[in-house]
């Protein structure tokens, strides 16, 4: 998935629950697609990072964090 889209789905997630910080949308978004893209978010954070860490749920959230996070520090 490339992250234009990664983006445009997270802010559904978002808009569908606004009281989850942005860990827990993460954290949704990865529940919400399924096992094939967790592990395609997974392998993308192994790529960038050179290391998994912890298990493949939680390294997929953590991409999903990274690209978002990117995206709101290019805009300051």
């Amino acid at each position: 998935m490339p992250d234009e889209e990664l983006i445009v789905e997270f802010a559904l997630t978002r808009l569908d629950h606004p009281g989850l910080d942005l860990e827990e949308t993460a954290a949704l978004l990865v529940r919400r697609v399924g096992p094939d893209r967790m592990l395609e978010f997974a392998a993308a954070n192994l790529a960038d990072r050179g290391e998994l860490r912890g298990g493949v749920f939680e390294a997929a959230v953590e991409r999903v964090m990274r690209v978002v996070l990117a995206l709101r520090d290019a805009q300051d």
